[in-house]
């Protein structure tokens, strides 16, 4: 297993590497990319092997969602995360990116309210707003080292006009690991005020030794009347390009209006991204998988002790995802000073605390997921931009 490999990207159409200096002002000849959600190493053999097979096949014609590929992600599931799904269940969409805006889509109208907790993922929001609903905050409140929910303020937020409810689990960006309490007191929220709950774990393969994920539907089964379930191989495999996604959803009523919209819209999943899926939900791909977060925790480990190093900086503990979420407020520093010394001097693309909403404005989001040399490089380069306060 190797994710110490440098892979120059720059130059090969990546978001994350070629579009830096036109988002962030950071040229990708010396700096380095340490934003957008993916990883800068190879997926599993498994994976490549499949597209290989493929390639040596030479005919790429039209699939469908064939019964092998199918078990796989339950295979998956059950072994990995103790959720019984009935294959029957899952639906394929271009990405989760695409399964969120499918949700607003089929769930409610423009000019409805969404519901997220913040600091979230920022494209949420932006999907939200995208498809002219309105967003409606509730913030998470900070306790120690992680957040906790405030359902009694999140309910005075609610307007009334909520429709769907997006939630996030593993939470992206602070890595928090949900529990069972939590998960079972968030569907019973979504519930109480009318809104379908939309549970995007994407982030689900990628936990720390030591903690362990829980998927909501196996704590809170009583909710499949009112929840969809996101998940996919695109982040734990590096996969992402090939905008393929699952939405799983136990409920009849609600599979057979997300199956009339897929067909409305004449969706069919690329053959090539089956395979990768149905090669990377294998033993094969549990062990590459375990051997990855070895590589992250050792990653996070040393990020975590060179920044907070720092006085007035602090990386918030991960419990999942490898994207550090890391505090500036001890410095004393305006969001735009911090942001300068991470382009100008450190010269690396992050992305922007105040983007994932209320919580975020002294935060910055750093992605590990990168060879170990990177890293250093990182913690390097932050420790010479912020030395005046060493």
């Amino acid at each position: 297993m190797d994710f110490n490999t440098s892979i120059d990207r720059r130059g090969s159409h990546s978001t994350k590497w070629d579009k830096m200096e036109r988002l962030f002002g950071v040229s990708p000849g010396d700096g380095l990319a340490m934003w957008t959600a993916d990883s800068d190493y190879a997926t599993a053999p498994c994976v490549i092997d499949a597209v290989r097979r493929a390639a040596d096949h030479g005919i790429f014609g039209y699939v469908f969602e064939y019964p092998e590929y199918l078990q796989s992600i339950a295979w998956w599931m059950q072994t990995r995360h103790n959720w019984t799904v009935d294959p029957g269940w899952i639906l394929t969409a271009q990405g989760l990116g695409n399964a969120i805006a499918l949700c607003l889509d089929v769930w409610t109208d423009p000019g409805d309210a969404v519901a997220i907790f913040t600091p979230v993922y920022h494209e949420f929001a932006i999907k939200i707003e995208t498809n002219g609903r309105i967003v409606t905050e509730c913030p998470l409140q900070r306790k120690g080292a992680t957040y906790v929910l405030d359902l009694a303020d999140a309910q005075n937020r609610l307007t009334g006009r909520e429709k769907l409810l997006i939630w996030c689990s593993p939470q992206n960006p602070s890595g928090r690991i949900w529990t069972a309490d939590e998960l079972r007191a968030v569907s019973e929220f979504a519930h109480r005020n009318g809104m379908i709950l939309v549970c995007d774990e994407i982030h689900h393969d990628l936990v720390y030794p030591g903690n362990t994920f829980v998927p909501l539907d196996a704590v809170a089964p009583e909710g499949r009347a009112w929840t969809v379930y996101l998940a996919g191989a695109s982040k734990t495999f590096n996969i992402a390009g090939q905008r393929t996604g699952n939405l799983i959803i136990p409920d009849p009523d609600l599979r057979a209006a997300m199956k009339q919209r897929l067909r409305t819209l004449d969706y069919n999943a690329s053959s090539l991204a089956l395979f990768m899926i149905e090669a990377a939900y294998s033993p094969a791909g549990a062990a590459w998988v375990d051997a990855q977060m070895l590589h992250l925790q050792g990653n996070r480990e040393i990020f975590d002790a060179g920044l907070n190093a720092i006085p007035g900086v602090w990386s918030m503990p991960l419990q999942a995802t490898y994207l550090a979420w890391v505090d500036f407020s001890g410095t004393g520093m305006t969001h735009e000073e911090v942001s300068a010394r991470i382009r100008d001097v450190a010269k690396i693309a992050v992305s922007p605390g105040p983007g994932f909403g209320t919580g975020g404005e002294t935060f910055m989001r750093f992605n590990l997921a990168t060879q170990r040399a990177t890293v250093e490089d990182a913690v390097q380069r932050m420790q010479r931009a912020f030395a005046d306060l060493q």
